[in-house]
């Protein structure tokens, strides 16, 4: 079966019915095992990263998702200014990418962000992976204007890509349990598709392990795989393991377990195929020796040197914080495969 499955993989026929067999029916180990050598047909043997910095702009936020812990954690609001020399800090060390993000409230209108990006812009010359979905919703409806031209006006100010945040699980029956008042499985599809006929490149992602099942996360598989099939914008997909402490979802779930870790990036792997080829593991999530064990089972990206991750962190992600450049390579000798430095849009360096 497994060959088959190998097969139907590379020729973008994998069906729900095939993905649900794999998980409840098929031995794991070969599933990962599977997985492994589609990566070192499609990929081969590099592990790409990036070097970047992660700067949450505030924890202020109305959203109020159920299993956020970042959420007046702090209580903090960040200047133009202040954001400015982070990110000098941060070219000090040489990187090449800030994820720019954080909580959301009514002030942050369209306005906002472009004089903040235009602000970057003015002062650094560095590639902007800013922002999410929901923000762009939220930005939208402040200002009273079309999701679309949102983006035009945030393209315009200098953002060069998009993060893929925001998507947690598209199935809205759990978007009412996790996140009721963020942004809708449709909304969320239509602004990435906007972005993506724009030429604004985006992440793709899944929170997994709250109160979803695995038919829930299949079903979410399968509508990144038909968008990207449609318009080829997705530079990635990142697993996001759930993270229970401090927050209200963690009363009720602990989490994933690390096998159903592995099987996340496994079938994502066997799902996509060549569509969405580069599939990133989050150290920040996972840890160092769960990390090289999905490289082994699918995954072929390790994000990057992040500097710095209040949310993970606040939600109880021991990892969380700034891993060296050399560190990140000897991870991946560990493991006997080759470290390679890319670019937010998976260019290598």
């Amino acid at each position: 079966m497994l060959d088959k499955i190998y097969d139907k993989s590379l020729d973008n026929n994998i069906t729900k019915e095939d993905a649900l067999e794999l998980l409840y029916n098929t031995n794991k180990f070969e599933v990962f095992d599977t997985a492994d050598k589609l990566r070192q047909t499609i990929i081969g043997d590099k592990v790409t990263y990036v070097v970047n910095k992660t700067i949450d702009i505030t924890d202020h936020c109305m959203i109020g998702c159920k299993f956020c812990s970042f959420r007046n954690h702090e209580n903090y609001m960040m200047t133009n200014e202040e954001i400015s020399r982070s990110i000098t800090d941060a070219e000090e060390i040489g990187v090449t990418e800030i994820c720019l993000f954080g909580g959301i409230t009514e002030e942050m209108d369209i306005d906002y962000y472009c004089d903040l990006i235009k602000y970057i812009k003015d002062n650094h010359d560095i590639c902007l992976h800013a922002l999410s979905p929901a923000e762009v919703y939220q930005a939208s409806l402040n200002s009273g204007i079309p999701t679309s031209q949102a983006l035009e006006q945030l393209k315009d100010a200098g953002m060069d890509t998009m993060t893929g945040a925001s998507a947690e699980i598209l199935v809205d029956d759990i978007r009412q349990i996790i996140c009721p008042r963020k942004v809708s499985t449709y909304d969320w599809l239509r602004i990435v598709k906007e972005a993506h006929g724009m030429g604004i490149q985006t992440t793709s992602t899944i929170m997994y392990g709250s109160v979803e099942s695995w038919e829930d996360r299949i079903e979410h598989l399968f509508l990144l795989k038909k968008l990207q099939e449609e318009t080829g914008g997705f530079t990635e997909f990142v697993p996001m393991s759930f993270l229970s402490k401090n927050n209200e979802i963690g009363r009720i779930s602990n989490g994933a377990t690390g096998v159903e870790d592995l099987m996340m990036h496994a079938i994502s792997r066997i799902i996509f195929g060549q569509v969405i080829p580069n599939i990133q593991v989050s150290w920040v999530k996972l840890g160092f020796k769960m990390t090289q064990i999905a490289l082994n089972c699918g995954a072929n990206d390790i994000g990057g040197t992040m500097v710095e991750d209040k949310i993970s962190t606040a939600a109880g992600g021991g990892y969380g914080g700034y891993l060296p450049v050399e560190k990140i390579k000897q991870l991946i000798y560990d493991i006997d495969r080759i470290p390679q430095q890319r670019t937010t849009k998976y260019e290598l360096i």
